[in-house]
Formats: C-alpha cells, structure tokens, sequence
C-alpha cells in the first residue's frame, strides 16, 4: 500500500537540515508501516525497535541520553551493527518510553548524521510534555488513507490518473466518472484505515457483500481498541465521558440529514454535565487522540478568520468516514445503494473534511452568518474563498449567493455528485465530490 507520506519522507531525508523525525497520527493509521516501507526503500538497513511489545528496551536508555552508546548497544538487541551513515533508526510507540522521546533532542545535537524516525500516537505523545525535545525534532502528521491512496491500495492506477487530474475546466468522461463514485462509495464504507482496506480489498475476491462484512467486522474491533485506549489513559470516570462524547458526534451528525451539519450540541451528551466548560476536558482529549476533528465556525470571513470565531462554537466530524458508519450502525449494504441524489449530507461533509485535512495545508473553517451557511471556508495564496458541499446533485447556492455578494470572493467552489465544470457566467468552479483533493492546488479549476 503505497501512501502519499512517502515523498514527504524523502525530502525530510535529503534535507540538510534535516532532525530526528517525529511521525504522528492516531492508531492504526500506518505509521509503522509507512516508516518501515520507507526505510527498506531508501536505507542500508532500517532498524525497528517498538517499546510496547519490547519493553526491555527501555533499559537502554537509563544509564545516560549518549547517542553514540545507545546506538552501539541497539545494534547488539539486534545482533547487527548499525551504521549512523547508511541505516535507519526506527523507535515505534516511542511514547511508550519517555527516556526515548528525550533522546532525541541529543541525536540531533551529537549524532546528525544519523536518520532517525519514531512512530508515536498523538495522545501519547501529548502525555509526555515534560520529556519533549522542543525545537530538535521534525514533524510529520499521517491521516487515514485518501481517497487517492484507497485506489491505489484496490490496484486502480488508472483511476488515479484520472483522479490526479481532475480539475473543473478539465472534461471527465462519463464512464470514468461513473466508475470513480463507484469507488467513492466504497470509500464511504471502508475509510481509510489501512487494516480495513486490505480486508475489504481480500474479502473482494469472495463477494462484495462478503468484502463488506469483513471491513466492518475489523472496524467494530478498531473502535473497540480505541475505547479500551480511552479507558487505559484517563481513567474510569473520565473515559465513560470521552466515550460518551465521542458517540454523540455520529448521532448528531446524522440528525443534520441533507442540511450542513449543524454546531456541537453540548446538551444531554454527558447526564449531569452541561455547557462547554464542562466538557472541553473530553474534546480536547479526543483531538489529541487524533479521533475527532474540529471545525470551527466563523461568523464573518474576514481576515484573520480565527478573530472571528468563539471558543464554544464548532462542528465535531470524525477522523474516518468508516468509523463514521460503523459507529452510526449504518448497514455497509445501505450505504453502496446510495445514488447521487440520496447519500447521506453529513456523509459528504464528513469525507470532504478528511480529505482536506489529510491532503492540504490550509486550516479550514465553518461559515455561519444570519441565516447563512457555507460547509467550508479555505485560504489559498490569494485569500479566503468558499467552499459549498451538496447532496447529490442538489445545488441550492443560496447562501454562497449571499457570501459572494457581501465578500467578493475570488473563487467560488461547489462540491456535489455532478461532473466537473467550471460556470464562465458566474465563475463557480463545480467539483465532484472524488475530486476535493485537487482543490487547494488548482485556483479556478487550474494548475497554478
């Protein structure tokens, strides 16, 4: 499975300026797999050590913090001698080990030379503020899987050519659009999370309602492991609120129906505790957890738009759209009978969130102004500019109407199941709803 991270590793190797690298993201994204991947491709040799299942490795690390030591006696829990030149250095669950985490900051400083990588989830590595090395590492964060990464994990390269290329001035054929929502729906189903892909993608050569059942069957023991890492982290009381919380996301977000998914509702989540101040403690934990995603709403789109947002005003998604419909109950079966005009809203805004999340820079924003609303607000180089998500094929531009004449924005962008093209009369750019990875790179449905 080959993931979109990999080019940005390599230019993390060949950089010169280049520090021990940090490789975020929640569990079971793939980040052991990436980094390993990596290191097989561009290294000598690429050394794991996990400091979960291998906890004795800890005691490396307790006489002194030397990088030089500890890579000497690394090499001998291995039987190999490591070459600082040539090989990669890989600590997994790093924090697991505080001591490791440290570390860092003096390979940076003593040993440069040596390329090191560690895989860490991000609530772990928010658990442990006082051993981090500020300012000697470099980040990287992972997501689940595109949309893009998911057809090449189904070995759909053609697909992804066309999917590359898909821009709103650009014409699509029928057929390949047809045969890209297909894909997408099975997108909806599946998600991103590389454990689920590669069942659903075995499970395909029994039956597609067989390949369904078995992505499912791995996403209800994910979601378990995910409560058990609730329960292993913050306690008993605490973690009945942060798995309260986060059911509720799935369960409003399917009350919005074909409507933009409304603001989090902090009401009757957690029984006895009401307002936002009672329950930033849960939220806060599942972003850190990389399990949520937050959008927050502006009520003007005005520069800087984070002036004009509120504290206790967001939307909460999920992090994957599988565990999205997993958590929903929502039958795999349901889901793929979908046509334009009839899947899901907050499935669309959902996907649309993750995709941009995971593939562009931008930090993205709600809109809510009056009576108007628009799903998603993104900066470009040029400044602010609007993006609307329909269901389907329903293209109702009211409220983009009442943004563009007060704002003037200098694109316009609709998301929907209908294909590409771009309106000369009004200068919208529609995209279909496969296609939202492009949109940062392309201004006015164009290469820049």
């Amino acid at each position: 499975m080959h993931r979109l991270v990999s080019g940005n590793l390599r230019e993390w190797k060949d950089s010169p300026s280049r520090k021990p690298l940090i490789l975020r993201g929640a569990r079971q994204v793939g980040k052991t797999y990436s980094l390993q991947e990596f290191g097989r491709g561009h290294f000598s040799s690429a050394f794991t050590f996990n400091f979960e299942t291998t906890p004795d490795l800890a005691q490396v690390f307790k006489k002194d913090l030397d990088p030089n030591r500890i890579i000497e006696e690394l090499g001998l829990t291995v039987r190999k001698k490591i070459d600082p030149t040539t090989d990669l250095i890989i600590f997994d669950e790093i924090q697991a080990c505080s001591q490791a985490l440290t570390s860092l900051k003096y390979f940076a400083e003593i040993c440069p030379n040596q390329a090191v990588c560690a895989a860490g989830s991000l609530l772990g590595l928010q658990l442990n503020p006082g051993s981090f090395p500020v300012g000697k590492v470099d980040f990287l964060d992972l997501h689940p899987c595109t949309f893009f990464e998911f057809l090449g994990a189904l070995n759909k390269s053609h697909l992804q050519k066309i999917l590359s290329e898909c821009r709103p001035r650009l014409e699509i054929s029928p057929i390949h659009h047809e045969e890209l929502w297909h894909n997408l729906k099975l997108y909806f189903i599946c998600g991103g999370l590389p454990e689920v892909i590669l069942k659903f993608e075995g499970g395909l050569k029994s039956s597609l309602s067989d390949a369904f059942q078995q992505a499912r069957a791995i996403q209800l023991a994910l979601i378990k492991s995910y409560l058990a890492d609730v329960a292993k982290h913050s306690g008993k009381v605490n973690s009945m609120h942060i798995e309260r919380v986060w059911q509720s996301v799935p369960r409003q977000l399917s009350q919005s129906h074909d409507l933009s998914t409304a603001k989090f509702k902090f009401r009757d989540v957690i029984p006895g505790i009401q307002g936002y101040g009672r329950m930033v403690g849960p939220i806060d934990w599942l972003m850190k957890a990389g399990l949520i995603l937050r959008l927050p709403i502006a009520n003007s789109a005005k520069e800087p738009l984070s002036a004009y947002t509120k504290e206790n005003m967001f939307k909460l998604l999920m992090f994957d759209v599988g565990i999205l419909g997993a958590l929903s109950d929502l039958d795999p079966q349901t889901l793929f009978n979908y046509t334009f005009g009839t899947y899901k809203g907050y499935f669309a805004e959902n996907f649309v969130c993750q995709e941009l999340t995971a593939k562009n820079s931008a930090k993205l924003y709600a809109w809510q102004e009056g009576t108007s609303e628009i799903e998603f607000l993104m900066r470009d180089k040029t400044g602010v500019f609007p993006i609307e998500v329909k269901s389907g094929n329903r293209t109702k531009v009211q409220s983009l109407r009442v943004f563009s004449q007060k704002y003037k924005p200098h694109r316009k962008v609709i998301v929907s199941g209908k294909m590409p093209y771009f309106d000369l009369n009004t200068k919208t750019e529609f995209w279909p709803m496969y296609g939202v990875q492009n949109i940062e790179q392309a201004v006015n449905g164009i290469d820049e």
